[in-house]
């Protein structure tokens, strides 16, 4: 069980890439986050409960007693997790919460797309 939050990125996406590297650095070696990369070779979903699909389409992360999240929820509690919570905080409003978390449901469902990997899935795994 880690320490830290844990956030599963898919490193083949070139904005999942810079936003896990910014949160990085935001975490200054703390530990306060962990990163995997499904994108990787021997990435095996299951070990979180998952599908390779599954992970595809929609942000995962674990929490330090080893829950699985998922979703904008992520985002709210990677961001805590290096000390930056209270810039999200406010996508967690009740009036605004709804809203942020359709917008990332949006990101999610045509990331592929939005990041320039229209060819889509081979093998379970997405290729840029």
């Amino acid at each position: 069980m880690s320490t830290g939050f844990t956030i599963l990125i898919d490193g083949e996406c070139p904005l999942c890439r810079r936003e896990a590297a910014m949160m990085a650095r935001m975490d200054r070696g703390r530990g306060g986050l962990v990163m995997v990369d499904i994108a990787a070779a021997g990435f095996d979903p299951s070990r979180y409960g998952a599908t390779m699909g599954e992970v595809m389409g929609t942000i995962h992360g674990v929490t330090p007693e080893g829950r699985v999240i998922t979703g904008m929820e992520v985002f709210r509690r990677a961001y805590a997790a290096v000390g930056w919570g209270w810039l999200l905080a406010p996508t967690g409003w009740p009036v605004l919460r709804p809203v942020f978390d359709a917008a990332y449901r949006f990101f999610a469902r045509h990331r592929l797309g939005l990041t320039g990997r229209c060819e889509g899935c081979v093998d379970g795994r997405c290729k840029v």
